[in-house]
Parts: C-alpha cells; sequence; structure tokens
C-alpha cells in the first residue's frame, strides 16, 4: 500500500520543509509515500470561489485512479484519536488498498464533486490551521499512526 499525501498550494515553506521531509521520510519506512503538491491555478485571483473550487476539483479528480482510496481532511470531517487513525490505516493495508490518498484542499476547500468522490473525510481539528501547518501535522500524524501500528515508542515518549 501507498500513502499519498496531496495538497493545493504553494511548495512547502521554509518554516516546515524540514519537519515535513523528516515525518515522510520516515513514513517510508512503513509504507512507500510521497507529497503531490498541486500548484494554484494562474488565474486564481480572477476566478469567484465557486470557479475556484470546480477548477481545482477538475484537476484533482483528472489526477485520481478509479482504486485511489480518497481522505479528504475537512473541517466537517470525523475526527480521529492516533489510535484510530493507526486502525484506520491498518485497515486499508488489509483490504489491499494500492493507494490511500489525503488530500488537503485549497484555501475555500473542495468541490462538492471532490467531495462526493471521497472514500473517508477527517477532521484533523475544529480549530483552522494554516496550510502549510496542516501538512506538517498530517505528516506527523500518519507517522505516529504508523509507529502505533508496529507497538513502537514514539506515541509515548
Amino acid at each position: 500500500m501507498k500513502l499519498q499525501l496531496w495538497s493545493i498550494g504553494k511548495a512547502h515553506e521554509a518554516y516546515v520543509k524540514m519537519g515535513i521531509e523528516d515525518f515522510t521520510k520516515r513514513i517510508n519506512n512503513y509504507f512507500p509515500s510521497d507529497w503531490t503538491i498541486i500548484p494554484p491555478l494562474k488565474n486564481a485571483a480572477t476566478l469567484s470561489e465557486t470557479d475556484l473550487k470546480r477548477k481545482e476539483g477538475e484537476v484533482i479528480l483528472n489526477m485520481l485512479q478509479k482504486d485511489d482510496y480518497l481522505v479528504l481532511l475537512d473541517e466537517r470531517g470525523k475526527s480521529f484519536t492516533s489510535e484510530k487513525l493507526a486502525e484506520f490505516v491498518q485497515q486499508r493495508a488489509n483490504e489491499s488498498t494500492k493507494n490511500v490518498i489525503f488530500l488537503i484542499g485549497g484555501a475555500f476547500g473542495v468541490d462538492e464533486a471532490v467531495s462526493k468522490r471521497a472514500n473517508y473525510k477527517w477532521s484533523l481539528s475544529q480549530l483552522v490551521f494554516p496550510h502549510q501547518l496542516v501538512r506538517l501535522i498530517l505528516a506527523e500524524q500518519v507517522y505516529r499512526a504508523c509507529t502505533i501500528l508496529r507497538n513502537e515508542k514514539y506515541h509515548h515518549v
């Protein structure tokens, strides 16, 4: 199973880049993983919120494969404890899921078509975080889930 982390926006900023790279490298000890940064649309500033979400949605849907398991990070999604996230990841592995994609949408969220395509909607928190920090939190939490699955010390350090 491959874990893919997708985010709409600019490249990782320096203040989070090292952490994201470190946790992603650690995840690779358990599952192959990588980041896909979907660049902002060139004419984003001229589009309405609805049009922007629709066009970003088209890009995302075109990138997805039929069998990809899409986890949409969404403030209206369900929350996990770290242990439940680990169980969720293990369940995908047990089902022989080929690709699990964790998607961080754009500044206004995602188009309804992407939301409907999502296999699961996950809320990291009821708080709002900058996209850059969400990337770091996502990478750390996925790594933490992997260590829980292996009963390693990281979770309780």
